[in-house]
């Protein structure tokens, strides 16, 4: 647990606890978000908001901002933090990327985030379809920046992470999600060592592309791992660090350990931005696509002004 100060002292929690008022939020209702949801059903799209059971999809379907989670709704992994369900996707739908690029253009989206789940039944691990995806949202919304959200290719990094470089997002994100001593029982498919490989390789073969890693907190994690995993994702090169709340979202899921508080996520950002990282955003609610159009003016903002010091 995160005692080693006041400042950094955790709220232990039980299980299944009441969620403290820092991370409450209201029920969505807005006739905004009822469009936003009609819109991914009409072109059978499913989002990360939805299956990950996000806390801030009132909030974001309000403004029109969606994160489309491609390559079905089904993942072939069972990370005990993630409320996608698990089993043997369907086919990839070749109507997909699309779709997509038509969700962006009715959406008026200046900034769109691509996510997907794991598909290590396929050769390429679904690198292909992103790739796809981009090429339409380029054709179809030209002005529209590109973030991705990918899983870790596994077994298939090289030749994946290769393919989606040369379509040239904006923005590789790959989450880290929590220290590497977690990993056999929060993100036992993943291996942590080849996620930072994979986000180190973006950077070697693109370094215009911003990278972007997150991770999950109040799951056991110790303050010093945490801070050795900002240097970790420094070594990679890693632009963008984000840092939030793990909720519990069933009973089945891993438990949450302790609520971070506010002022906890606030120190954790202050020692990550004097790590050099370009942006941080961390709060109890941040998530990966959270603010992601504004948190890309001010990735841009930051690198421009770090060259003009150079």
């Amino acid at each position: 647990m995160n005692d080693t100060n006041s400042l950094l002292a955790p709220t232990p929690a039980p299980l299944r606890a009441r969620k403290p008022d820092w991370i409450r939020v209201k029920a969505p209702t807005s006739t905004g978000f009822a469009e936003t949801k009609q819109l991914m059903r009409r072109l059978n799209l499913a989002t990360v908001c939805e299956e990950a059971a996000c806390p801030n999809i009132g909030e974001c379907w309000t403004k029109k901002h969606a994160t489309v989670m491609i390559l079905g709704d089904t993942c072939t992994r069972a990370c005990a933090f993630c409320n996608v369900k698990t089993g043997m996707p369907r086919a990839v739908d070749p109507l997909e990327p699309e779709h997509v690029a038509v969700a962006a253009a009715e959406m008026g989206l200046q900034h769109i985030v691509i996510t997907s789940v794991d598909r290590d039944d396929l050769p390429d691990g679904g690198a292909s379809q992103f790739v796809k995806v981009i090429q339409a949202l380029r054709r179809n919304t030209p002005s529209t920046t590109i973030e991705i959200l990918t899983p870790d290719f596994r077994n298939k990094a090289q030749a994946a992470v290769e393919s989606i470089v040369e379509a040239r997002p904006d923005v590789y994100n790959h989450n880290l999600e929590t220290v590497p001593r977690l990993y056999p029982t929060i993100r036992p498919g993943a291996r942590y060592y080849a996620s930072l490989r994979l986000l180190e390789s973006v950077k070697r073969h693109d370094p215009s592309i911003f990278t972007k890693s997150g991770v999950m907190m109040g799951l056991g994690e110790e303050r010093l791992e945490v801070h050795q995993v900002m240097d970790d994702m420094r070594s990679a090169d890693i632009d963008f660090l984000t840092m939030g709340q793990y909720l519990q979202p069933t009973p089945k899921h891993a438990k949450v350990a302790d609520f971070v508080t506010p002022k906890a996520f606030d120190a954790y950002a202050a020692i990550a931005r004097a790590k050099g990282f370009l942006l941080v955003a961390s709060s109890p609610l941040t998530r990966s696509s959270y603010h992601a159009g504004d948190d890309f003016a001010k990735l841009r903002a930051a690198r421009e002004a770090k060259l003009a010091r150079a």
